[in-house]
């Protein structure tokens, strides 16, 4: 998964009213955040696991299960990588999302203003 811009590794502290602006309550924020956290949760994991799939064989020997570098090196990029909910809340504060609200007249509303979706 390509990360565009610097999405911080470990937890900041945020206002809650400043996350709670676009959408004028915060739990409603929390949902939004929430479903676009698994959507990319669900990205990584699909990416990681067909790039894992070449490795797969029915049988292993012990070197293989040992020095397989090139594995290693994989695994170790993804857990690198800056957790999901950080990088939909980097998305939400950014107005990279836009969501849809159910039961209202308004079918899509921008958080702030961009592109990604949150169903």
């Amino acid at each position: 998964m390509e990360i565009k811009k610097k999405v911080p590794v470990n937890t900041i502290t945020r206002d809650v009213k400043y996350l709670a602006e676009p959408t004028g309550n915060i739990y409603e924020t929390v949902v939004i955040l929430s479903k676009r956290a698994n959507q990319i949760a669900l990205a990584e994991k699909k990416e990681l696991s067909k790039k894992l799939e070449d490795f797969r064989t029915d049988h292993d020997t012990m070197d293989e299960v040992y020095e397989n570098r090139e594995q290693i090196e994989i695994s170790k990029y993804y857990e690198k990588l800056p957790k999901p909910d950080l990088i939909a809340i980097s998305e939400f504060e950014d107005g990279e999302l836009y969501y849809r609200m159910a039961g209202t007249e308004e079918d899509v509303r921008p958080a702030r203003e961009g592109s990604q979706d949150a169903e």
